[in-house]
């Protein structure tokens, strides 16, 4: 990923800082990953580099820390983004104390992530059928969606192992889908919700599947960003700029601040949700981009044009730069000038940007 910014105008000299936001940040994702992957890819041994975590969001946490330390005056250029192995590092293999201590559980309301999902769609009227639906049009989409020039194939020596995403199903179908078992309706997190949300309801038999889950996936990303400074250093103009950013906290265990996130970003960002032209949701589970849409009246055509994690994966702490590419993707597409990002998280997080498009003399 480094070595292919380089190749696209960003001397390597040039970059202050590298920050990759990393949910499960152990093993082979330990020991400051981001300085490592700087070591590796041969930059000068003068370009640090930090790690950030904050679960799912930590990617676009990452992007925002890297906008505010240049926006503050402390930086020209840095790259920003996130990285996750999902089949070398399983969710939880840092054995977090929230997961595995009973008391501490209890106080916070850390509950299965699915259950999260379960009790938010009962909570808002949303069905097994749209939950379902939702998840064939992301993949339908997903399947017809032309290859990003913003995606790095993977390649060792002369051999390509990789140049696309993989996942989607153009076969998808709500019949094939609805036949799949509910995943979490007899999670014994929901003894811990009852405790914590006594009139919350409880979906019978459970909402979300293996399909209007997100799959597990391997990933990594990243940003340039830069100020005026960086934009005579480079030779380039920038494609965006960052007009607004939100890291929000609802009450655990719900799923909802991508909403509460979504709505700061676009205040701090001076615009409405009807100045929107493109919102890429992460697809954590089917009923977020469902309730997102709903709660800010969004055109449904407009968010996550081309599918998303539930056909394609969620690479967790890459998710946040893999949906700015998509988003700059779907903005020049469709001429549009603002777009939001949006991602939830575990233990009630949520965080959004919102970008604003500048110029299109983007080269692959």
């Amino acid at each position: 990923m480094l070595s292919a910014l380089e190749k696209r105008s960003c001397p390597a000299e040039s970059v202050d800082d590298i920050i990759v936001g990393v949910s499960t940040a152990v093993g082979e994702q330990g020991g400051d990953i981001a300085r490592a992957a700087g070591l590796w890819a041969g930059w000068p041994d003068s370009v640090p580099g930090g790690v950030v975590s904050r679960l799912c969001c930590s990617g676009l946490d990452a992007v925002e820390s890297a906008a505010g330390r240049i926006a503050a005056g402390y930086a020209d250029i840095m790259i920003a983004g996130g990285v996750e192995s999902m089949s070398r590092v399983p969710m939880l293999s840092d054995r977090p104390a929230i997961a595995g201590d009973n008391d501490l559980g209890e106080r916070t309301g850390f509950v299965t992530i699915g259950v999260s999902a379960d009790l938010t769609a009962a909570a808002h009227g949303i069905t097994r059928e749209e939950l379902d639906a939702y998840a064939v049009q992301s993949h339908r989409r997903a399947s017809v969606a032309a290859i990003s020039d913003r995606v790095i194939p993977v390649r060792k020596g002369g051999t390509l192992l990789l140049g696309a995403d993989e996942g989607a199903r153009p076969d998808a179908s709500v019949e094939g889908f609805a036949a799949l078992p509910a995943l979490f309706g007899e999670d014994p997190s929901w003894e811990r919700v009852a405790r914590r949300l006594p009139d919350a309801p409880r979906p019978v038999a459970g909402l979300h599947t293996l399909a209007t889950a997100p799959q597990l996936a391997d990933g990594a990303s990243a940003v340039l960003l830069g100020n005026a400074q960086a934009a005579r250093t480079l030779g380039r103009s920038p494609l965006a700029a960052i007009a607004g950013t939100a890291q929000t906290a609802v009450r655990s265990p719900l799923l909802t601040a991508p909403v509460t996130a979504a709505r700061a970003a676009l205040r701090r960002a001076g615009i409405t949700a009807a100045g929107l032209d493109v919102v890429e949701v992460n697809e954590s589970f089917a009923v977020t981009p469902l309730l997102l849409t709903r709660e800010l009246n969004l055109d449904p055509a407009q968010v996550n044009p081309s599918g998303g994690a539930l056909a394609v994966g969620h690479p967790l702490g890459a998710s946040g730069g893999i949906l700015i590419a998509q988003a700059l993707d779907a903005l020049r597409r469709c001429d549009g000038e603002y777009a939001l990002v949006t991602i939830p998280a575990a233990l009630g997080l949520g965080s959004a940007v919102v970008l604003r498009r500048l110029s299109e003399n983007y080269e692959s």
